[in-house]
């Protein structure tokens, strides 16, 4: 840490101290230079850190970016295609200025070869590759092309420009894949709507760290935005507005394809049976809470006793699992308050009936096991929370239990000793937020740090950063998430031995800037410093006529 903290302070006196009448702008840009030209410690370096690198910072190459050509051989797909234009524009969004510096050999082009057919993404998709930057082609070769896909995000991280504006990369080896399988992000759309342009670049910005889970937690107690066929009544009365905050189902087909073309996989949220209070236009669905004997007006979870709304769910998740193409649905199972159903004199009844006694898990393990049946019936895998878990009720052994809890280590432990697969989220709930730098906690927490058999630390899958709603909608998403999300994004696709705090806090200062300039609003992750291109809002403000 002493170390992160003399590098900061450096960066703060080169880049953001007083100036002096030495210290003029010219003398400013040599100093860049300097450090461009013979210390390329942080342009070009790469977010987050390949597996393998051999890079010689002595050998220097320019490239002609309006000359410059990203060519395919192999398999094809739509989405190749698609990301071979979109990553010209990233890596050089300075096209017009053209040239390449005849002092260096120039790159000419880079390949991609694609060693399989396309196939659709699951958890265990390949996204290895690997990269070779040397004059005149540059090459990247996948087995998939979502491996393709990390590689090119690697390339344009590695390409920079000078104070001339001339682009530039380092001769480099890189053979490149994740160490999780899982590294998703959450974000909530119940309790503040974000738009579906908002979430887009959410998207985007989740490729540029190679995250490759959109966790859309997309209902919640608190409004139901989505519009289904089935029950059109769920949205119509449990939405904020039902015309304008609302994700109609082209919308949704909007999000996944975008998430489609950039590696990402959509994995929606329904969470019952608590957390449900926005679905209460479906009769009887929700259990009625009684004082005194008398109902007093109040709702509770869903109502587990309930035959009919079995049927419910049956036809409502038959329509989530048509509309989301991803092997797995996220059941929830969250914070289920006992209260409401210990109030209600026919549940008593019916939980007397059926041996349950007082014993109000497991009626939780009846609601949840029968909602696994359902959900495993048409075809789908499932991840839950951990108090279904925690309240002893006894799911399936191929459930995959998130884990979002404080004592998380030892959480881990014990579910994995009970042999399910699991999600970290516990240390990398972003939305709460402190002054100064809160990124190292999260670039320090590493999901297989607990006592476990090696046997319980592969049943890690990986993790889930978390941006709740509750004080975030669309003005302070992107800003309050990154940069502080490379950090985890870092700590699920690294080595394990990648834990230097002082080298990735260069290298996120670093991608914070490209964030900036490819339009992502990130905030600093550390003190006093400045990117060269920085942030410009989009912003026309209101004028009189004659102003205009």
């Amino acid at each position: 840490m002493l170390k992160l903290i003399i590098l900061l302070v450096a960066i703060s006196c080169v880049f953001g101290g007083k100036p002096t009448l030495s210290d003029n702008r010219g003398l400013r840009d040599e100093r860049l230079k300097y450090n461009f030209r013979v210390k390329d410690y942080v342009f070009g370096s790469l977010f987050p850190k390949p597996q393998e690198e051999t890079k010689d910072a002595t050998k220097l190459m320019s490239l002609d970016p309006e000359k410059f050509s990203f060519t395919k051989t192999g398999e094809d797909s739509d989405v190749i295609q698609a990301a071979l234009v979109r990553y010209k524009m990233i890596a050089f969004p300075d096209a017009q200025v053209g040239g390449a510096d005849s002092n260096y050999p120039q790159i000419t082009g880079l390949n991609v070869h694609i060693i399989q057919p396309y196939k659709a993404m699951d958890f265990k998709m390949d996204e290895s590759y690997n990269l070779v930057i040397a004059a005149p082609m540059a090459s990247i070769e996948a087995n998939t092309v979502w491996g393709a896909l990390r590689g090119l995000e690697t390339f344009s991280q590695a390409v920079y420009q000078n104070i001339s504006d001339k682009y530039y990369v380092n001769s480099n080896k890189i053979h490149d894949f994740p160490r999780f399988h899982h590294r998703g992000f959450l974000i909530d759309t119940s309790r503040h709507y974000l738009s579906v342009q908002t979430i887009e670049q959410f998207i985007d910005a989740l490729a540029y760290s190679k995250y490759n889970v959109l966790h859309w937690h997309i209902v919640d107690e608190t409004s139901f935005p989505f519009v289904s066929k089935t029950f059109p009544s769920l949205s119509e009365m449990g939405s904020f507005n039902s015309t304008t905050h609302v994700y109609n189902p082209e919308d949704v087909q909007r999000v996944i394809e975008y998430a489609r073309m950039r590696g990402v996989r959509v994995l929606p949220e329904f969470d019952t049976p608590g957390h449900s209070d926005s679905w209460y236009s479906i009769e009887n669905l929700l259990t009625k809470c009684y004082s005194s004997g008398k109902p007093n007006g109040n709702t509770g979870p869903i109502d587990p006793t309930v035959e009919s709304n079995y049927e419910f769910l049956k036809n409502f998740f038959k329509e989530v699992a048509e509309v989301f193409p991803d092997a797995y649905l996220h059941l929830g199972g969250d914070e289920v308050s006992f209260s409401c159903w210990e109030s209600n004199p026919n549940i008593a009844k019916w939980m007397a009936d059926h041996d349950m006694g007082k014993n109000y898990s497991l009626l939780e393990q009846y609601y949840e096991q029968r909602l696994l049946d359902i959900v495993g019936a048409l075809g789908k895998n499932y991840v839950i929370w951990q108090e279904v878990v925690d309240n002893q009720v006894k799911v399936k052994p191929d459930t995959v239990v998130n884990v979002w809890k404080g004592g998380w280590q030892n959480e881990m432990a014990k579910v994995t000793k009970l042999g399910y697969r699991t999600i970290l989220s516990s240390p990398w709930y972003l939305n709460y937020i402190s002054y100064a730098a809160d990124w190292p906690n999260y670039y320090k927490a590493d999901p297989q740090s607990f006592d476990g058999t090696q046997e319980q630390l592969d049943l890690v899958l990986g993790g889930t950063a978390c941006m709740w709603g509750e004080w975030v909608d669309a003005t302070n998403l992107l800003a309050r998430t990154w940069a502080r999300a490379l950090a985890v994004g870092e700590r699920l696709w690294s080595a394990k031995t990648v834990t230097d705090v002082s080298d990735a806090g260069l290298r996120m200062w670093e991608h914070r800037c490209r964030y900036l300039r490819r339009g992502i609003p990130a905030e600093n992750v550390i003190s006093s410093n400045y990117c060269r291109h920085e942030w410009q809002p989009n912003y026309t403000p209101y004028k009189k006529k004659d102003e205009l």
